[in-house]
């Protein structure tokens, strides 16, 4: 079933609204067809096929909505999502089994255990940023637990939403996963449906805008936000290294990636020199491609050029732009202002603050002073500033001596705190978070003491206060 809704009244090219859509999900969903494990390991295995025949579809959509190469759509949207599928297929059979439970001595003889089991119907609301990967990873997670699934792309990369609309029922049960495809009002109208759990991932403030669609049906929701992740490097790291890296990744999707470096805290001792080879790789990773990177779209493009315009930093690389073709340099701002937009808001672009600091002490309360962000990269050789990292700064992810890699390992649960997100997924935390895990406890009919039962004596009380 592929729904292609138009309008907030959700008819759309056939003819199906919102409300037909999860009615028939629904009713999918309670013949239980979805719950064995040979569904789910088909659904798996039809999303491996999806990115492994459809990656021409794939990456001219994905240039068509955001300007990458092949070789970064690829590496952003099909490889991770083919190893989250392939890590849930070989795990499945494990993750579907009960787990036996420990019984207090007063509840024997019995047994307990508890039992996943798939939530029901599901959303995923899926950004334009990385519009395949963010899409095919919740949903890996949402077949895996058993679920009938609605998959809503974003209406700002209208090239893959449509290829995705056209041919995921292709390779998935198509009267158990729909495509709807709108803007705004239709995600709010499929929320106003009460599904069993909704996952969006996207903006703090539509994160909340989430949250409350989903509240008058009390429908758990897991948010994927964003945040500004910081970057400490100290005095002991490896500047070429970490220069490379952070060069490589802050121009991924131009910048336009949620778990990018967002701005660099670095030792007053190294600051000068990592500045300055930050520039280098920047200048060399893109030499012989068009000047600057590819904006989204003309707001995302004017709200970048605002930022930099307005810095009370110094320009160290870069900071040019092109109107015409929503391209903007990638630009290094050193010492910015703690209050201007590039240092109060997320970036989300090819511009990256590098601020100088005394001490890893200086750097952790920096961090600390701020909300938590999604990640923290860390950059040393010290074990002992590993440590501190790990163990002091809050965040939904830690990675040291690189940026970003963490959600490529779909054994490591991905998701944010506090503002940054709720819940998280990838692997079996993906499994678990789709999943109800339900209590089962098995008791006999004998033995069945009298002395639990009233009317109580004296004795009796002070026996059963004894026992439990």
């Amino acid at each position: 079933m592929s729904a292609q809704v138009e309008s907030s009244a959700g008819t759309g090219a056939e003819g199906a609204p919102v409300p037909t859509v999860v009615a028939q999900l629904r009713r999918v969903f309670r013949t239980g067809r979805t719950q064995s494990l040979a569904w789910r390991r088909q659904q798996l295995e039809g999303i491996e096929r999806f990115c492994d025949e459809r990656e021409a579809e794939i990456v001219a959509a994905v240039a068509a909505d955001l300007g990458r190469g092949p070789v970064e759509a690829w590496l952003g949207e099909i490889a991770g999502s083919r190893a989250e599928a392939s890590h849930a297929k070989r795990h499945l059979r494990r993750w579907m089994l009960p787990t036996p439970r420990p019984l207090p001595a007063t509840q024997l003889p019995g047994w307990a255990m508890t039992r996943p089991e798939p939530k029901g119907t599901v959303l995923i609301i899926s950004p334009w940023n990385y519009p395949v990967f963010l899409t095919l990873g919740p949903l890996v997670a949402a077949v895996a637990a058993g679920n009938t699934v609605v998959v809503k792309p974003s209406e700002i990369a209208p090239a893959t939403s449509r290829m995705l609309a056209e041919w995921l029922p292709r390779y998935l049960d198509p009267e158990a996963v729909a495509v709807v495809e709108g803007d705004a009002s239709v995600t709010q109208e499929l929320l106003a449906q009460g599904f069993d759990h909704a996952l969006f991932t996207g903006g703090t403030e539509i994160g909340r805008k989430i949250m409350a669609g989903a509240a008058p049906h009390l429908t758990p929701v897991t948010l994927e936000l964003g945040g500004k992740s910081p970057v400490i490097v100290d005095a002991t790291a490896d500047l070429e290294v970490t220069a490379k890296r952070l060069a490589w990744v802050k121009l991924l999707n131009s910048g336009q990636t949620c778990i990018a470096p967002d701005y660099v805290l670095a030792h007053s001792d190294v600051h000068d020199e990592l500045v300055d080879r930050i520039g280098t790789h920047l200048a060399a990773f893109r030499s012989g491609e068009p000047a600057g990177q590819p904006i989204v779209n003309e707001r995302q493009f004017d709200r970048l050029v605002s930022a930099i315009a307005a810095t009370q930093g110094r320009v160290a690389h870069g900071g040019g732009s092109d109107p015409d073709t929503l391209r903007i340099e990638p630009t290094v701002v050193v010492g910015p202002a703690l209050d201007e937009p590039l240092m109060s808001e997320e970036i989300f672009g090819p511009v990256l603050p590098v601020l100088r600091v005394g001490s890893l002490d200086e750097a952790i309360d920096f961090v600390n002073d701020r909300p938590k962000p999604l990640a923290t990269y860390l950059f040393s050789r010290s074990r002992v500033a590993r440590r501190r990292i790990v163990a002091e700064v809050p965040a939904g992810g830690t990675v040291v001596n690189h940026v970003a890699m963490h959600c490529l390992v779909p054994s490591l649960p991905f998701g944010g705190v506090g503002p940054s997100g709720m819940g998280a997924y990838h692997g079996h935390a993906g499994f678990a978070e789709f999943s109800h895990r339900k209590s089962v406890l098995v008791k006999s009919f004998r033995p069945d003491p009298s002395i639990i039962y009233p009317p109580y004596s004296d004795r009796a009380v002070k026996i059963i206060r004894r026992l439990f």
